[in-house]
């Protein structure tokens, strides 16, 4: 049994990069495990035990979970721009509402200025 050397730079938000002595390699890390181009791992729940694959053999090992986190990536960015879109609207239709209630309220003082007016006239 050799030494082997494992250090990971990541950020807060799940992505981050794995070192180690056979390279560098790009992963995410969730409350259920993590998923990296060279495998994923599931956490169990029990300390200490977790379940660990790599997505097949030969020289396209790499690729397929590189394909599967940029499709990961892509679903999460996908669904931010869902939800900023959502609160766009949202906003869109209050300000258009805030809009219309103001325009009826001058309306409606418009209206009763002239019927003021004319009282006053005695029409």
């Amino acid at each position: 049994m050799g030494f082997r050397f494992s250090r990971r730079v990541g950020s807060n938000n799940g992505f981050g990069f794995n070192l180690s002595g056979s390279g560098v390699s790009p992963s995410y890390r969730t409350k259920m495990g993590s998923v990296s181009s060279r495998g994923f791992s599931i956490r169990t729940g029990i300390p200490g035990l977790s379940f660990r694959s790599g997505w097949g053999g030969g020289r396209s090992k790499g690729n397929t979970g590189l394909i599967i986190l940029l499709f990961l990536v892509g679903l999460y960015l996908a669904f931010n721009a869902l939800v900023v879109i959502y609160n766009i609207l949202r906003f869109l239709g209050y300000a258009l509402g805030e809009l219309y209630r103001f325009l009826a309220r001058a309306y409606l003082h418009r209206q009763e200025r002239k019927r003021a007016k004319q009282t006053e006239q005695g029409v």
